[in-house]
């Protein structure tokens, strides 16, 4: 287990939603280190249960809506983001923080321990392709976080991220 994974994720069809993936589309373009992966899950929980298997570093990105100012970054620590998984009755329920609960117990050793997440609050989650501009103006800033934190994960900190100090 020697390699790093990137997981975007979100809806491109959801404004907001998208966020996740064009960060990712964003990394391709950087120089990002040998050993890590860049991988767009969409909205599947599934699919990052199974990419994040055999890695020792798991960094996700993804939307999220907690009532704080549009376009305020976080970076919350794993230990935090598991949630167990209730079953319902649709196709897209579950997501990566049941992946992330169900991957330590269904793949123990073999699922990541160093849990990272880097969640951007949207304002705009309806139906449509662009970002708000909120969102649009952190979106390099959360590239250049992220790979700030692939160089050297210690010195970045944990909660909101301050967009002046990029």
């Amino acid at each position: 287990m020697k390699r790093r994974m990137v997981i975007g994720c979100g809806n491109l069809f959801r404004r907001d939603d998208g966020i996740g993936i064009h960060v990712i589309e964003r990394l391709r373009k950087e120089q990002v280190p040998n050993d890590v992966e860049l991988f767009d899950a969409g909205t599947s929980g599934l699919e990052i249960l199974f990419q994040a298997r055999d890695c020792h570093e798991l960094i996700i990105i993804d939307a999220c809506r907690s009532k704080s100012e549009p376009g305020a970054v976080f970076k919350v620590p794993g230990s935090e983001l598991p949630l167990s998984y209730t079953p319902t009755l649709t196709l897209h329920d579950f997501r990566w923080d049941h992946a992330l609960y169900a991957g330590t117990r269904l793949f123990g050793e073999n699922f990541p321990k160093s849990v990272t997440a880097f969640l951007i609050e949207g304002s705009d989650f309806g139906f449509g392709d662009n970002l708000s501009k909120e969102v649009r103006h952190a979106l390099p800033i959360v590239v250049q976080q992220v790979l700030a934190f692939l160089v050297a994960p210690q010195e970045t900190c944990n909660g909101r991220l301050d967009p002046s100090e990029t």
